[in-house]
């Protein structure tokens, strides 16, 4: 039996990968290598599990149906799925709505269907795991946010991509009884991060003396999750199917934060002392799609999960920033 993860060149993707290897599951990673940043940091992460031999690797774009039809026939040992792949960015949803629709609608849609086509076939699909986003709290103002909250209104165009997989998800699990699992990441960082997220960004500029743009004037908070964290919340949810708990249909959401919000000038702080260098504020005023604060009630997924968060900003962000050294030397 195998693992098939999607976004498996991805910042997310890659570590899930590792931890699904380092307990000797056989793992089918996908990616269609796209070009939103740049595919070398995709092939390098690639190049850091591509070498054990219970990773197989196949550059498949899963918005397109077609490309998912030859995995059952290739891979018939697929019994679990984490979907991770998707189209990132609440600042490039603006702009570039239709290939959110394309990867985040139409894949999500792809993905179910051939989670549909396992349910019907000898070896019965145990679990879907795909991931979600504190972005479809919105403009929810009741701290810290529950599962159990309305997400009725998104204020991106991204963030109503992550809603409407998740009633996707929610109408196939009732149809076809998929057990499923919807996870809401909030702000994931560490080694291996994207260059489109602020502690990528932020650090090149502070390290190359140049202007980082703080937005909302500095006046904003974030729940900052280091990337184990969120791993060992992703293996958690795989390792519990919603069928265990008697679900009806088999369908939960469960958030994976921190649980302990901090101050965007304070966390800039943090990235100055791993740096050794202070940074060039430049404050600007808040930007479209953005929100003043995130904040993870992670109650339902310590209780079902096991979920525990450990990692602060002032241990996970000095191990970013080496690992950035690292890789640009």
């Amino acid at each position: 039996m195998s693992v098939l993860v999607t976004g498996a060149a991805g910042f997310i993707g890659m570590h899930t990968i590792k931890a699904l290897l380092e307990r000797d599951e056989q793992v089918i990673g996908i990616d269609n290598i796209n070009d939103y940043y740049d595919p070398a940091l995709k092939y390098a992460r690639l190049a850091q599990i591509n070498n054990d031999t219970n990773f197989y690797f196949e550059k498949v774009d899963f918005s397109k149906q077609t490309s998912l039809n030859f995995l059952n026939k290739k891979h018939p040992e697929i019994d679990r799925i984490i979907h991770l792949g998707a189209q990132a960015g609440v600042r490039y949803s603006i702009d570039h709505p239709n290939q959110y629709v394309q990867s985040n609608l139409c894949g999500q849609l792809n993905i179910l269907e051939f989670c549909r086509s396992k349910m019907i076939t000898p070896h019965t699909l145990k679990n879907f795991i795909y991931a979600s986003s504190s972005s479809v709290y919105g403009s929810n103002t009741k701290i810290p946010f529950s599962e159990n909250d309305n997400t009725d209104r998104p204020v991106s165009f991204y963030g109503a991509t992550k809603k409407a997989g998740e009633i996707m998800a929610q109408s196939y699990s009732h149809l076809y009884q998929i057990p499923s699992i919807g996870l809401r990441f909030f702000t994931v960082y560490g080694p291996w991060g994207r260059p489109d997220m602020s502690p990528y960004i932020f650090t090149k500029s502070i390290l190359n003396d140049l202007p980082i743009r703080v937005f909302n004037e500095g006046q904003m908070m974030r729940d900052f999750t280091f990337i184990e964290d969120i791993v060992s919340g992703i293996i958690g949810a795989l390792d519990t199917p919603p069928k265990t708990l008697n679900e009806t249909p088999p369908h939960r959401i469960y958030n994976l934060g921190n649980n302990k919000p901090v101050s965007l000038m304070e966390y800039i702080n943090v990235i100055e002392k791993a740096c050794k260098k202070k940074a060039i504020i430049d404050l600007q005023p808040m930007q479209p799609g953005d929100v003043i604060k995130t904040y993870a009630n992670t109650r339902e997924s310590e209780q079902a999960l096991g979920y525990a968060p450990t990692t602060s900003i002032d241990v996970g962000i000095p191990k970013f920033v080496d690992w950035y050294l690292s890789y640009h030397s």
